[in-house]
């Protein structure tokens, strides 16, 4: 049996695998994509994969079979337990976001021994692998980069900082004991800030509150956020995020300096997203309530990413500055999407 060269997109059905599978599709020499998901992927994206897979990152004998039946030359895994649910279940967390990974870096292993060349393995990773210890401190760092204050105060980013290592590990180190070593897994790393999206509902991220206040101002729903006016972190359209991941994958290795890489885009507290949101919508109502838990993380996490390694090697620039992102994509797309359901 012939194996068909493929993409493997874990997580598929999430606000990243969306974009994603959009973005694939759409590309001249459009790819076979496999999605994986424990849910049904969106009836729109279905046509634009060869096969939806509805499974679980943990069951190994799922992961077998994908490897028996197509020659994965990449992995985009977004499969993840997110921030604020990992908090209230942080054993599962760990099942999920740590084994699943381990799963999934031993998959693209394998398949780079069948197939004699590494396996490109991108991994989504997240501003929470930050922990800066109180405010002050936040204030004075200002832009930081990949090796600092790497200290997180949550199970998803202790999971995804763990998950980091264990990607160098195999690119880099798996199986040093052996008498051949292995070829190894071409393991590249992005690391997000806060995500928004205008076309999926956000889904458990502690950084959610800038799109929650965007989609209830858009459907005239009053919000109430969970962190204090003052709260400052980076941000990224979506689309932009899209973007980062393709870039890294398509960069040639030989460029790439690093494994592991922060992106961003804009830095905006609060209150400052929320008067976009009350310009865009007069009748906004936003109010600010703060929940200590949420609040004590994002004060962890940094005010901003210096994200020049990725300009300089694989040449990374968002497209979308707050301005552009608000006006041009999130505003016009959201209220589009609630158009008619008044």
């Amino acid at each position: 049996m012939i194996r068909k060269r493929t993409i493997l997109i874990t997580g598929a059905d999430g606000e990243v695998g969306h974009g994603l599978i959009e973005r694939l599709a759409a590309l001249p020499e459009r790819p076979s994509i496999v999605a994986l998901d424990v849910r049904k992927l969106d009836r729109a994206l279905r046509p634009m994969v060869e096969r939806l897979i509805i499974g679980d990152i943990l069951d190994t004998k799922l992961l077998e079979t994908l490897t028996t039946e197509y020659e994965i030359d990449t992995i985009y895994h977004l499969a993840a337990l997110l921030s604020t649910s990992s908090e209230f279940h942080p054993e599962t967390a760990h099942r999920v976001n740590v084994q699943g990974t381990i799963n999934l870096l031993k998959l693209a292993h394998d398949q780079s021994q069948s197939r004699g060349q590494a396996v490109k393995f991108i991994y989504a990773s997240s501003i929470a692998v930050f922990g800066l210890p109180d405010v002050t401190t936040k204030q004075a760092a200002g832009m930081i980069g990949e090796d600092q204050y790497l200290n997180p105060i949550t199970m998803y980013g202790c999971n995804k900082l763990y998950c980091e290592h264990l990607g160098r590990y195999y690119a880099q180190h798996y199986q040093q004991l052996s008498a051949t070593r292995s070829i190894g897994v071409d393991f590249r790393c992005v690391r997000f800030p806060g995500l928004i999206s205008a076309m999926t509902m956000p889904t458990g991220g502690t950084s959610d509150y800038a799109p929650e206040m965007i989609h209830a101002a858009a459907q005239g729903k009053p919000y109430a956020s969970f962190v204090r006016e003052d709260t400052t972190i980076p941000f990224m359209a979506m689309p932009d995020a899209i973007h980062a991941l393709v870039t890294l994958a398509a960069a040639p290795r030989e460029a790439l300096s690093r494994l592991v890489y922060n992106v961003t885009s804009f830095s905006r507290s609060a209150e400052e997203l929320a008067a976009m949101v009350q310009r865009a919508f007069p009748q906004a109502e936003i109010t600010f309530r703060p929940s200590d838990a949420r609040q004590g993380i994002v004060d962890s996490w940094p005010l901003g990413l210096d994200d020049s390694a990725a300009r300089a090697d694989w040449g990374w620039r968002p497209t979308y500055d707050a301005d552009h992102a608000f006006n041009d994509y999130l505003v016009p797309t959201i209220v589009e999407r609630y158009r008619g359901t008044e």
